[in-house]
């Protein structure tokens, strides 16, 4: 005799309660219930296995006009996600399925199935679609590629390096034959994981003012691509080791997320003119176009051996509030993680 498990008919979800001001803190966030949707037809009902953690989700939690919406107050927040489909009126979704969507920070969801992606888990394991085969692998292969322009016998350096885009984007470099690769990290330990996934050189920021380390890593021959994760005192280093001709890649900014003041801008931009340098700031969501080429050749890379992720794992939905704030405060090497 066969029983059928009853279905969820609500969720626990993490609200955000209150804007930080400066650094979150645990007060910004709430856990609560709340009801589920009855499914309608081209829909699915997903157990979110893992939800994923993100540093751009700090400016959504201003209430200020960016290049996504900010979070509602006394709402759930959203995010990625990656999780099990157990009941769908979804033609192309069965119960099953493993799924990528954007309602994170929470244990079930009701959506359309358009509006997910299925991750193919014989290729590596669901978590992998947050980070190293998801929006986070292709942000480092179209921001090195695309947006840097890279080609093989470039030097490249990347701050923020043993996070989660910053150490693809070091081991993409290599796998695409890169000179040399640089990375700087805030502590021992991850500037030793630098040097394991093939980094030619790794440098611990806090050890002493970057420009000095970076020109010493970087010796006579400098840089030709610089990825920025960080900002402030690392695009200034940049600039001044980058050759001619060198590109910027901005990708992110953390150093300033929970900035209450304006932050210096780099003094020596001036270089960029007698340079001819280019810096272009980025945004994944105008790559998703390449998804699919990133996948093919990530596959690849995985198989080989040549791409290597790390991630962070922290268990429980109640924790993701703690786990966010971590991660600002570079808790993670590679891939912070909420399983739920």
């Amino acid at each position: 005799m066969s029983t059928v498990t009853a279905l969820p008919t609500s969720t626990r979800e993490i609200r955000l309660a209150s804007r930080p001001t400066g650094r979150p803190v645990p007060e910004n966030f709430r856990l609560a219930e709340s009801p589920l949707p009855e499914l309608q037809d081209g829909q699915i009902l997903v157990r979110n296995l893992f939800t994923s953690v993100d540093p751009y989700m700090r400016g959504r939690m201003n209430d200020v006009k960016s290049y996504s919406a900010p979070f509602a107050l006394d709402a759930a927040l959203d995010g990625g996600a990656v999780g099990e489909v157990i009941a769908s009126r979804a033609e192309g979704r069965k119960v099953g399925d493993a799924v990528v969507h954007q309602l994170g920070w929470r244990e079930y969801a009701v959506l359309d199935a358009s509006a997910t992606s299925v991750a193919r888990t014989d290729l590596a394991p669901a978590s992998a679609f947050l980070g190293a085969l998801g929006m986070t692998g292709l942000t480092a292969y179209a921001g090195l590629l695309k947006v840097a322009e890279f080609k093989p016998g470039d030097a490249v350096f990347v701050s923020g390096a043993a996070g989660a885009v910053g150490s693809l984007v070091g081991q993409i470099a290599k796998a695409m034959g890169a000179s040399r690769v640089i990375g700087s990290a805030g502590t021992p330990d991850k500037v030793a994981r630098l040097l394991e996934l093939g980094f030619d050189a790794a440098f611990n920021y806090n050890d002493g003012p970057v420009r000095e380390q970076l020109a010493k890593a970087a010796g006579p021959a400098g840089i030709d691509v610089y990825f920025d994760n960080v900002g402030g005192e690392h695009l200034e280093a940049a600039l001044a080791v980058l050759n001619v001709g060198g590109r910027v890649a901005m990708c992110g900014a953390i150093a300033q997320y929970n900035s209450t003041e304006p932050t210096p801008a780099p003094r020596n931009l001036m270089l960029a003119i007698g340079k001819q340098l280019t810096l272009r700031g980025f945004l994944v969501g105008s790559y998703w176009h390449l998804m699919g080429e990133f996948a093919e050749k990530a596959a690849g890379w995985l198989a080989d051996g040549s791409l290597q992720y790390d991630e962070t794992v922290v268990d429980g939905l109640e924790n993701a509030p703690q786990a966010f704030m971590d991660l600002l405060e570079g808790a993670n090497t590679g891939k912070m993680l909420v399983r739920l």
